[in-house]
């Protein structure tokens, strides 16, 4: 259904960012506006239930139907960016890529002791992004209520990073 019509638009690039990487590359769905909106739809059934007061997405990809789906779901949106790019005071976390090394932050006052946040990504490989940012959550004295992906990359294993976050992860499409 939904996940059959986003895989349609996926576009496989090989050798991106660098020899022996599959990138899975989601921006031919950003083309299709009424897939767009079935995909924030198909999010919004996913954590309609749950009591959410933010939802935190990843830099840069994440932000793409993260604004949207928090939006929808009439929640904040909470930016997580790359080091160096929010203009006020930030806490930072450090995690490992399947290729390399990162680092991410969010404001400092971007979530409160209490709060419970959903984690949305574009996609989830390793885990390490999302669990960098479910890290940064916890510091600040909030909840990861769940994860949301449109993509897994199954073999890499990445879901079991993030069970001790959350036990609700939600992945549209899988690999």
């Amino acid at each position: 259904m939904i996940a059959e019509k986003v895989q349609q638009f996926v576009r496989d690039v090989p050798d991106f960012p660098k020899p022996g990487i599959l990138f899975r590359d989601l921006t031919p769905v950003l083309a299709q506006p009424r897939l767009c909106t079935e995909i924030v739809d198909f999010f919004a059934r996913a954590f309609e239930h749950e009591k959410l007061d933010g939802l935190a997405a990843v830099e840069a990809r994440g932000f793409w139907f993260g604004t949207l789906l928090a939006q929808r779901l009439q929640i904040p949106f909470i930016p997580i960016r790359k080091k160096g790019k929010l203009p006020s005071q930030t806490v930072e976390m450090a995690y490992d890529l399947e290729y390399g090394q990162a680092s991410v932050e969010m404001h400092a006052d971007a979530v409160l002791a209490g709060q419970r946040i959903l984690v949305h990504d574009d996609l989830i490989a390793t885990g390490g992004s999302a669990a960098a940012a479910a890290k940064l959550i916890r510091q600040q004295g909030a909840q990861v209520a769940g994860f949301a992906f449109l993509v897994e990359l199954e073999a890499l294993k990445g879901r079991e990073m993030l069970k001790p976050y959350s036990d609700t992860i939600v992945s549209l499409l899988t690999y």
